[in-house]
């Protein structure tokens, strides 16, 4: 899973994306209405249960479940890209998660699941037009978006959070007037720094970022400022999920 970089300026970005020709969804992805509603049974029902011990999750209730939405959550291992589907997937507003994944783990077979999932690729060094043309077009079609905006894999502590996904939403945001694109920072955490049998895991969702909000500044001013503001909900989202984790081994060790 990946996020990307996009240096080129907002004005010159909205003129590629407006320029290029129009692609099929099913030209980079597609979900399928076998594969897809399987792949969840069997990850929230099975596999999850199973290999974790317990899993927490707060803050559902601000998920939206209709309208264009980027979930961004922090990324501590390969697991989260089934824990981000079990906490805020179909079985809470009805809808599949289309995540935007690295050229590289989208080959072979396992890149035929991801497509077939509604994941689809991107180059995160040079990404395409074709791709982010697709991920405005989801979030036109009212999909969810799922972007790792700390980039790939990060243990410990938050890292610093890559620029692209706030410039994506603000140019979502103006190609599409009144579009009302919302971020949804995560937080996952593990109770080991790798996940094995029996970990225990915490996801806290935070509450909705309204892209709109930063569409007035320039695209020098508004990126950095929303990529600071989900920086700081990521960061009070991990405080939180600390304190639980302390706070659960404080009544395990008393009882």
């Amino acid at each position: 899973m990946t996020e990307f970089h996009a240096n080129k300026d907002k004005s010159d970005y909205n003129k590629s994306l407006s320029a290029a020709n129009p692609i099929a969804e099913t030209s980079i992805s597609r979900v399928s209405p076998w594969l897809t509603p399987l792949a969840y049974l069997l990850g929230r029902h099975l596999l999850l249960p199973l290999f974790f011990g317990h899993i927490s999750v707060t803050g559902q209730q601000y998920i939206p479940k209709d309208g264009p939405v980027i979930l961004a959550p922090t990324h501590r291992s390969r697991w989260d890209a089934l824990l981000v589907p079990y906490a805020a997937g179909r079985c809470l507003t009805g809808r599949d998660l289309r995540f935007m994944v690295t050229i590289t783990e989208c080959q072979g077979l396992q890149g035929w699941f991801i497509r077939h999932l509604g994941g689809f690729p991107v180059n995160p060094k040079n990404p395409s037009i074709t791709a982010l043309r697709h991920a405005v077009d989801l979030l036109a079609s009212g999909e969810t978006l799922v972007i790792f905006p700390e980039g790939g894999i990060r243990k410990g502590k938050l890292h610093p959070l890559k620029p692209g996904i706030a410039r994506l939403a603000l140019s979502a945001e103006s190609n599409h007037p009144a579009l009302g694109v919302k971020i949804i920072p995560i937080s996952i955490d593990y109770s080991q720094t790798n996940p094995t049998w029996g970990t225990n895991v915490n996801i806290n969702i935070g509450k909705p970022i309204k892209v709109a909000d930063y569409q007035g500044l320039s695209c020098k001013i508004g990126a950095p400022m929303l990529t600071a503001d989900l920086a700081s909900s990521l960061q009070q989202l991990s405080h939180h999920q600390t304190e639980i984790t302390n706070h659960t081994f404080a009544e395990m060790t008393n009882s």
